[in-house]
């Protein structure tokens, strides 16, 4: 079982910065796949952002590279989301998640079974 919380989100301005954190609790989380999803209001919750289990491959939203970072520190069972240049739409409550299987290097969406609660980001324009 994982547990996960994030923290980190608020309102800030367009062309701004916020870093999200999704601090998990129970002792395989090294060895998960994380993934960033958000859902604004009226649509689709969707991919931002997956980082496999030991950190070494990364993937990205279009509407996201080059301006968010996902990055995970195993010691503390944390992974980052690092948001720059922050649009409007960027507006959307993030989720983290953990895959549900072990030690892969991509994961399905429907594959992610451990989800937070979620943590408002608002840009302002």
């Amino acid at each position: 079982q994982v547990k996960l919380v994030e923290s980190g989100g608020g309102l800030v301005q367009a062309g701004g910065s916020l870093r999200l954190s999704c601090a998990a609790s129970g002792d395989t989380f090294s060895s998960r796949s994380i993934g960033w999803f958000r859902q604004a209001p009226g649509k689709e919750r969707e991919f931002v952002a997956e980082l496999n289990w030991n950190g070494g491959m990364r993937q990205y939203a279009d509407s996201v590279k080059g301006r968010f970072t996902i990055s995970r520190d195993n010691a503390k069972n944390t992974v980052y989301l690092q948001m720059n240049s922050l649009k409007p739409e960027d507006s959307a409550v993030y989720y983290c998640a953990a895959d549900r299987a072990y030690f892969r290097n991509s994961t399905p969406q429907n594959d992610y079974g451990y989800w937070g609660q979620g943590t408002q980001v608002t840009v302002s324009s």
